[in-house]
């Protein structure tokens, strides 16, 4: 099923992130992870394509078995690093054939070792160009990256969201942004994006906490930012993992049902292929429903502005 067709309706739409394992082990914890939260239903999954598209071989063999072996619906990330025009239709030919309809369109993140993203010869350089040859040359739901801190790489917030806005302009069905602690950057950017005449929904990407290690390295390396009170409870503990993981469920509960809200149109879960964490939220949160007013007394009913 087509994405854009889910979004919009009376209910959220829920999903979740994978990336392709490079280990036996690493495919086992996946497909353990898959098992445990197919029964939460999610509206789809997506798998990563690796730096440089080093995974592209296996991303489009896991998009495929998910949807073939567990009925789920799959999103392909991709990316136009290290491929030709010629090789990008070739992957996009195998996710067609798959009987994968849906496709997160990426400039991508330079090989490892290489820290300049190249242009390759006779490849795309811009994933606005990207998404036009999608738009222009298969049927998929085009998906696309924002950034409610700007990436990290911008020049300035207004010349990312510009940059934004010719991608969505070339043909993009729905956003996805990069993980947030502060649900008012989320509100603040979708009130900017609209502004400036960007009207696909834009769906809220959470990273439920599970490590301090991780979660400090993670924030470092994409330049998202931690509020004061939430880093200050972090590091009260610090030194105790599974405390760090308490909280950290918790505050993203907390944190998904403020925006389910106020209005998010749904969320996209960053789950390193592991379940606990994530299924412990949506369980939450589908028995609490914060989206619908008439059930909970809490927040408000879901704005259109914030479907768009």
């Amino acid at each position: 099923m087509r994405i854009d067709d889910l979004l919009g309706g009376p209910e959220p739409v829920f999903s979740f992130e994978f990336f392709p394992p490079k280990t036996p082990e690493g495919e086992e914890n996946l497909l353990r992870a898959l098992r445990e939260l197919q029964p939460l239903d999610p509206s789809y999954v997506s798998v990563t394509y690796g730096a440089g598209g080093t995974t592209r071989t296996k991303t489009v063999e896991l998009v495929t078995r998910i949807k073939a072996e567990f009925g789920l619906e799959a999103m392909a990330h991709f990316t136009c690093v290290g491929a030709t025009t010629d090789e990008l239709r070739g992957t996009l030919d195998e996710l067609r054939a798959g009987g994968i309809e849906n496709v997160l369109a990426l400039r991508g993140d330079p090989p490892q070792g290489q820290e300049a993203w190249t242009k390759t010869a006779g490849g795309l350089e811009f994933s606005h160009q990207l998404v036009g040859l999608l738009r222009a040359e298969y049927p998929f739901t085009v998906g696309a990256a924002c950034f409610p801190e700007g990436h990290i790489h911008a020049t300035s917030p207004e010349a990312d969201l510009q940059y934004l806005k010719q991608k969505v302009d070339a043909g993009v069905d729905f956003l996805i942004t990069q993980l947030f602690f502060d649900n008012q950057l989320y509100h603040d950017f979708v009130a900017r994006a609209r502004a400036i005449g960007i009207e696909v929904p834009i769906i809220p990407g959470i990273w439920p906490i599970t490590s301090y290690a991780q979660i400090a390295r993670v924030t470092a390396m994409c330049g998202a930012t931690m509020p004061e009170h939430v880093l200050a409870e972090l590091d009260a503990r610090r030194e105790d993992p599974e405390a760090v993981t308490e909280f950290g469920v918790a505050y993203a509960t907390m944190q998904c049902a403020d925006l389910l809200g106020q209005g998010a149109p749904g969320l996209h879960f960053y789950t390193l292929n592991r379940s606990p964490a994530t299924r412990a939220i949506l369980s939450a949160l589908k028995l609490w429903r914060p989206w619908d007013a008439t059930h909970t007394g809490l927040g408000a009913p879901r704005r259109p502005e914030a479907l768009a």
